[in-house]
């Protein structure tokens, strides 16, 4: 069978590469063409566009960059035309994919759709997109199972994926002594700084979690940079100040860090299933900010602590942003700090909650049955 995939980030790449690995096992014959990135590609599908050229972060971003979505839109349109794919997989990124739904549904396209879009968390009432454009939907997170049926739309929770990538990366890893050494560190305690992936986030997030280095001066802090961000800009923020940049190698770091800063997004849950505490940090541009104010429904912004219902890690969000209030947070969770157990036990409980590994083959062989049944 063919399979088009579309994902419009880092991290529906990253979950869109395990699931071509899943569909393969499955259906062993398949075709897969994606708008991804490179792990789509490595994964072992052709690549039609990389999810660079398609990231626009914030609600300003998106206004001013209307006529390049467009141009992209019709394109889309015209690759999926020509290939004729048994199935079109949507992977979150929804302003995007859930067009591309509507369009697709109509013209007698099987759509799925697999990690949801966050609706639950603001614009609730595009739900009846969902319902009217899209096959089947396989969500990540098990709260997701009522707020869909709640809306009248069956979905089943078969795991997390990010529980595959963490597990597999982790078994992989050498002892930590030679962590250190490959990323060049000494043995002082480390703290890891996760500024996000993108060019914006990391502009507004990363000046501030430089301005806790002076309170920690016998830890030494590692920024965990992304291939896609270029080096000067992290140089220009972080100048002389002693923090050490290392690139794609985030796992690596967050194992042997005591505690890591990090920006609200799939990180916060990465962080908590590799077991490291953390402090969510996230601010945005003014008119992004008023908006989100505005439309957000939920009470938290990190995956950890929507997932358990409760404040497992602070989120320190705009405003709270402040040297004052990182330093105390990140105090609080180092060790001998007074939010360290318990953060750590709360690890332990969402890690119950949200399953074993296999996630990812589970949503793969689930696929090819609904489309071997179709055929048939």
């Amino acid at each position: 069978m063919k399979y088009f995939i579309i994902a419009g980030e880092q991290s529906g790449d990253l979950h869109g590469s395990n699931l071509v690995r899943g569909l393969k096992q499955h259906d062993p014959e398949a075709e897969f063409f994606c708008w991804g990135g490179d792990l789509l590609q490595e994964a072992g599908a052709k690549l039609l566009k990389h999810y660079r050229e398609l990231a626009f972060m914030g609600f300003v971003a998106v206004i001013k960059n209307l006529p390049t979505i467009s141009r992209n839109m019709k394109l889309c349109i015209k690759q999926i035309t020509e290939i004729r794919p048994d199935v079109v997989i949507l992977i979150d990124y929804p302003g995007f994919n859930l067009r591309i739904a509507e369009w697709a549904k109509k013209n007698g396209f099987t759509t799925f759709y697999y990690i949801s879009p966050k609706l639950w968390a603001w614009n609730e009432s595009r739900v009846k997109k969902i319902k009217k454009y899209i096959d089947r939907m396989f969500i990540i997170f098990p709260f997701e199972v009522e707020f869909y049926r709640k809306h009248g739309i069956d979905v089943t929770y078969y795991g997390n994926p990010l529980v595959d990538e963490t597990e597999k990366r982790i078994a992989s890893f050498p002892p930590e002594g030679d962590i250190r050494k490959d990323l060049d560190l000494d043995n002082r305690p480390v703290i890891a700084l996760l500024a996000g992936s993108r060019k914006h986030e990391i502009e507004m997030v990363l000046p501030q979690m430089e301005k806790v280095m002076t309170h920690f001066r016998d830890y030494q802090f590692v920024l965990a940079g992304v291939k896609n961000i270029p080096d000067e800009l992290y140089r220009k923020i972080i100048g002389t100040s002693g923090i050490r940049l290392v690139k794609e190698k985030t796992y690596e770091i967050l194992k042997i860090a005591d505690a890591a800063l990090v920006t609200s997004g799939t990180a916060t849950l990465e962080t908590a299933i590799i077991g490291t505490p953390q402090v969510v940090c996230y601010k945005g541009d003014f008119f992004s900010m008023i908006i989100a104010w505005i439309v957000i429904k939920v009470k938290y912004i990190s995956l950890v602590n929507l997932i358990m219902g409760d404040e497992v890690i602070k989120e320190l969000v705009q405003y709270d942003l402040t040297e004052k209030n990182l330093v105390r947070e990140l105090k609080a969770i180092l060790h001998d700090g007074d939010k360290r157990e318990k953060m750590l036990a709360d690890y332990r409980a969402l890690r119950e909650r949200i399953g074993p590994a296999g996630a990812s083959s589970r949503v793969a062989e689930q696929m090819v049955k609904e489309l071997t049944n179709q055929r048939r």
